[in-house]
């Protein structure tokens, strides 16, 4: 029998609706939940141990995957089976994960799980915008400790009208491009792309996100409500000694301000504040370290907080000494190694980025293959964070989720100003040298004066900030340029990136309750300032993109041919194109376009030379000839009844000049007209209705001899008689 449902239906207001139904599926789960949009349903479920771990963090694992069934398709690969996540998976996993963990009890350390399968797939929803609302339902329905139902939506603008969750067509009109993650008192989280927009733009986007939020945060609580609430589950809550607190407050507070406004370095500040806590420790005998360390390291840790707060707050001065709204200090190179395609080193105080671009054809296109996108990326940027970049070791063990997520928002910074009519295929990598804050944004600002020392026409420089925020509940201070401590010090880390025109990409995660939206845009204008800043840094460095690609880098040039001539350009087993690419010292490939099925030849080379030899070889395959025209030919063989010869602007395009058409006089032998490499002047008569084959003349060009027209003549009225008697004869039998 078919267990009791429950469902709860979401209206989006505009004829869609979203769906949420528990209780029919994974019921061992401590919670399970299938939400429905169309014809795409995601399941999610969540388990948490009732066994805390020994961690000193909460090990929350939150996978999202999207299973080819749902598309009715074959995984790739050898094995036809999903395997490790994709990139874009990733993406999911994080937008989820950085909304759901704050909501957590900070003392709950057990091992948790939720999952999120795509089952079915609409190809007119975009399933990763009903992540996060799966997830949350999830947990309502289970007896995880969770503070309150949360939600996240995709907000586009298409033709200046916003809409929620919209389809994938739609997105590409569209000039907005973020995901909002909110509860129904609070915005949690802001990710996404833009055309350049303002910042009282991007602020309306994210309300009218939060309004849709709203309303699916309730429906979460109606379904519980139907299904039944559990009990929350109770743990061991972590024991608190206040009189230890206020011991270790006392203790090191004054000492923490005094650090935390010295205006160190990161070095200098780290060791002080490790010297401060062995201090700590040695107020206390092995066996009070040994029962109460980890209560300890916690009091010490809010006490080093509240004071690197409260100097912000009360004095205006940062770690390192800047005021709120100060940058730091900025370098700037271009062309710093001489391989690479272009090259540029973005230094900002303590953390530095080394890009390098590179250049190729289509061949070199980034395929994305996913059960819910299938498509090519002409432009991407990877991000890598090595270990020495923050004075660490540790063992790499592949690309981290972080470098995925940091690299895919400088990319989404940078995209909209690569021109459409780009020829080149452009990888962009940046190397994080340095780190102490906001490398992703040093990212961008590299990546932007790499590609211009590429030659790459961008429409505009891009630069970007990492700002923060430090509020109390009646003070706020918006920070400028963050440091890694003031990162996770603050209650708000965003970051923001544009043109001087407007915002092209921004990533927020606001960690304090009911943060008002004219504090939002405060801190979106000092951002803007800052942003503005950095571009004249970059700009006094390069002010505009190189007008040419480097000598090194190849030279790309497209040209589309009728498709009928690709075969033959190809050769039977590609024999000529790969014998014209050795030969040429070029790249060749060839798309179809499916359109006008024309192909799409691009030439890719370093050598000039090479890519005319090409290029000549294609006009030649390509020529026709225009019927009344004139031609320079060469000859190239001799027959007993005409010539062979070539035109001289289609090398290889060969015609027939027959022995007739070579003089008006009688001709008995070729040679005595022409000989082979002898290049003459032809007339194209186009297709000879009687043979069928091409015509040219020699003759046509010449002046006719006076005798040869009069025999001609005399021949013609010799004939006319004939055949107007013959008409008449066969006239009278009738």
């Amino acid at each position: 029998m078919i267990p009791k449902t429950c469902k709860e239906v979401i209206d989006l207001g505009d004829g869609r609706q979203i769906s949420i139904e528990t209780g029919k599926l994974a019921k061992q789960a401590h919670g399970s939940v299938v939400v429905k949009m169309g014809d795409a349903m995601l399941l999610c479920t969540v388990v948490s141990s009732y066994k805390p771990t020994t961690m000193d963090f909460f090990p929350l694992t939150l996978d999202y995957r999207e299973k080819f069934a749902a598309a009715g398709r074959f995984p790739g690969g050898f094995f036809k089976r999903e395997a490790r996540p994709s990139n874009e998976e990733i993406l999911v996993m994080r937008l989820v994960d950085r909304v759901l963990r704050p909501l957590f009890p900070k003392d709950y350390k057990f091992e948790t799980q939720v999952m999120i399968q795509l089952m079915s797939h609409d190809p007119e929803v975009m399933p990763d915008a009903l992540a996060g609302l799966a997830a949350s339902a999830a947990i309502q329905l289970s007896d995880i400790p969770f503070e309150t139902p949360i939600s996240e939506v995709r907000v586009a603008r298409v033709d200046g009208e916003l809409l929620i969750n919209p389809s994938f067509a739609q997105l590409e009109k569209a000039d907005l491009d973020i995901m909002v993650g909110a509860s129904a008192d609070s915005v949690m989280m802001v990710e996404g792309e833009m055309d350049e927009i303002s910042e009282e733009e991007m602020i309306e986007a994210i309300k009218f996100a939060h309004e849709s939020i709203k309303t699916q945060c309730e429906a979460q609580l109606k379904l519980v409500e139907a299904f039944g609430k559990k009990e929350t589950r109770e743990y061991e809550v972590a024991q608190n000694d206040e009189a230890l607190r206020d011991k270790i407050n006392e203790a090191t507070y004054n000492k923490a301000y005094e650090i935390a406004k010295a205006a160190s370095t990161k070095q200098e500040r780290t060791e002080a504040f490790a010297d401060l806590k062995e201090e700590v420790l040695g107020l206390f005998s092995e066996e009070e370290l040994e029962e109460k360390g980890k209560l300890i390291s916690s009091y010490f840790g809010e006490s080093h907080k509240k004071a690197v707060r409260d100097v912000v707050l009360k004095e205006g001065l940062r770690l390192d000494g800047r005021k709120t709204t100060e940058i730091r200090p900025i370098w700037c190179e271009v062309d710093y190694l001489p391989s690479p395609h272009g090259s540029s080193i973005f230094t900002r105080g303590e953390t530095q980025s080394l890009a390098t671009v590179t250049l190729g054809t289509s061949r070199e296109v980034n395929k994305v293959d996913t059960p819910s996108i299938e498509g090519e990326e002409r432009f991407y940027l990877h991000y890598n964070f090595p270990p020495f970049s923050t004075g660490e070791a540790y063992p790499i063990r592949g690309t981290s989720r972080r470098e995925i997520g940091h690299g895919n928002l400088a990319q989404r910074a940078l995209k909209g100003m690569i021109p459409k009519d780009c020829p080149y295929v452009v990888r962009v990598v940046s190397e994080i040298l340095e780190s102490n804050g906001s490398s992703s944004m040093a990212t961008v600002c590299a990546g932007t004066m790499a590609l211009m020392d590429a030659g790459i026409q961008l429409k505009k420089p891009v630069s970007g900030i990492a700002m923060g925020l430090i509020s109390d509940g009646e003070d706020y201070a918006v920070l400028s340029d963050i440091l890694g401590d003031e990162d996770h010090l603050g209650d708000m880390d965003f970051k923001v990136t544009g043109t001087e025109d407007g915002i092209t990409a921004c990533q927020m995660d606001i960690k304090v309750k009911g943060l008002s939206y004219e504090i939002l845009v405060n801190a979106l204008k000092q951002a803007r300032e800052g942003r503005l800043h950095i571009l004249g840094k970059i700009t006094e460095t390069i002010a505009e993109p190189n007008g040419t690609v480097k000598a090194h880098a190849p030279k790309i040039i497209t040209r589309r041919m009728p498709g009928e001539f690709i075969g033959a350009f190809i050769g039977p087993g590609g024999k000529n194109i790969q014998e014209l690419q050795k030969v040429t010292e070029t790249e060749i490939v060839i798309n179809e376009d499916p359109e006008t099925e024309e192909g799409i030849v691009e030439i890719l080379g370093t050598n000039q030379e090479g890519i005319e030899k090409v290029l000549a070889k294609l006009e030649a395959l390509t020529f026709k000839p225009v019927k009344g025209s004139v031609y320079e030919v060469k000859v190239i063989k001799l027959l007993d009844f005409g010539a062979v010869v070539e035109y001289v602007e289609a090398p290889g395009n060969e015609v027939l000049l027959h022995i007739s058409e070579l003089a008006w006089e009688r001709t008995n032998n070729v040679t005595d007209v022409v000989n082979l490499g002898d290049v003459i002047d032809v007339k194209y008569f186009g297709v000879d209705p009687k043979t069928r084959k091409e015509k040219v003349s020699r003759k046509a060009l010449l002046p006719r001899p006076e005798r040869t027209e009069r025999k001609q003549d005399d021949k013609s009225e010799e004939r006319t008689p004939n055949k107007r008697n013959d008409r008449n004869s066969r006239n009278d039998k009738k």
